[in-house]
């Protein structure tokens, strides 16, 4: 059951606060999502006042009193469940999953885990501390190195055999003591697909340009980083199990309101023919060059319609 996407609900909540920047590595992308979301729920007829989260962001809450708050927060304090706790102890409405969802999902080896037991295929890793990934390979390359705990492709590097110079590569891109996942490589296709409360979008191809090797930052953010085919052009069964994988995900994690989910399916000369769920995002980029407002397009919502569903589909308890 994929659900239907219908007409975007009217105007309940009156004042909306847009919680934006924050304190992440991905600050740069919430600022962006937060400005067009603020931007587009003005358009819808809210009151909207754009707070640039900080450590202080409770005292601005309590002075500004919203409604609800929309959250457009990306990475670490942003979609780990602690905005989300500050907002159920001060009982204001909030968009996108819960704290316990958010903190699930952000962690990618304990989402793994939940998610395989959900059925959904998942890569083979292992958790290593920063050094001990650049002192020797924790699994045979290829494979993908990137932060336990950050999203949008922060920190990201794939170690091919025979490549020179991936220890330091591994050793300069952080803390030593960091924890990294190191994950088996999957090639082939990255393909993505929303859940919009009930209802599993399209799924989405995204092809790096200029070069890219994969659906890094750049890619994702920079204008033409990236080629959209939606809807993507794959096998019909396995685009229907991305669908199912994709709701089964995100009900698995506990998620609510939007989220999406990555894949890459191997279907290379002499490949595995694999389809791997690489993990959920909770809070979705809302960018000029993000996936879900354009899957939302295709399934006939305005980016305003989506911004207003999300917010009334706000709460506490999530």
């Amino acid at each position: 059951m994929t659900g239907k996407l219908g007409e975007a609900p009217q105007r309940t909540f009156a004042h909306v606060a847009v919680l934006f920047g924050g304190l992440s590595a991905e600050r740069s992308v919430s600022l962006r999502s937060g400005e067009a979301v603020a931007t587009a729920l003005e358009g819808e007829g809210y009151r909207v006042t754009r707070i640039d989260v900080g450590r202080d962001v409770a005292r601005r809450l309590d002075e500004v009193r919203p409604d609800v708050c929309f959250n457009a927060l990306h990475g670490r304090m942003g979609e780990d469940g602690c905005i989300q706790g500050i907002l159920e102890t001060m009982a204001i409405p909030y968009t996108h999953s819960g704290v316990l969802a958010s903190a699930l999902a952000m962690h990618k080896e304990n989402a793994k885990l939940v998610m395989r037991a959900a059925g959904v295929p998942v890569a083979e890793a292992k958790l290593v501390s920063r050094a001990q990934a650049a002192e020797a390979h924790a699994i045979p390359p290829p494979y993908v190195v990137k932060p336990v705990d950050e999203g949008s492709s922060v920190g990201v590097l794939i170690v091919r055999p025979g490549d020179n110079g991936w220890a330091k590569l591994i050793r300069d891109g952080g803390p030593a003591d960091q924890i990294v996942m190191v994950e088996r490589f999957i090639p082939g296709r990255e393909l993505t697909c929303a859940v919009i409360g009930d209802f599993a979008t399209e799924v989405i191809e995204i092809v790096p340009q200029k070069g890219l090797a994969f659906y890094d930052f750049e890619a994702k953010y920079a204008p033409g980083g990236s080629k959209h085919e939606l809807p993507a052009d794959i096998l019909p069964n396995v685009y229907q199990l991305i669908r199912k994988y994709t709701l089964a995900a995100h009900a698995s994690l506990g998620c609510r309101g939007v989220s999406r989910a990555d894949f890459r399916f191997d279907d290379t000369a002499g490949g595995t023919g694999e389809l791997i769920c690489l993990e959920v995002n909770t809070q979705p980029g809302m960018t000029g060059t993000s996936l879900v407002p354009e899957l939302a397009a295709y399934a006939g919502w305005s980016f305003g319609e989506l911004a207003r569903w999300i917010v009334e589909d706000a709460s506490c308890s999530r």
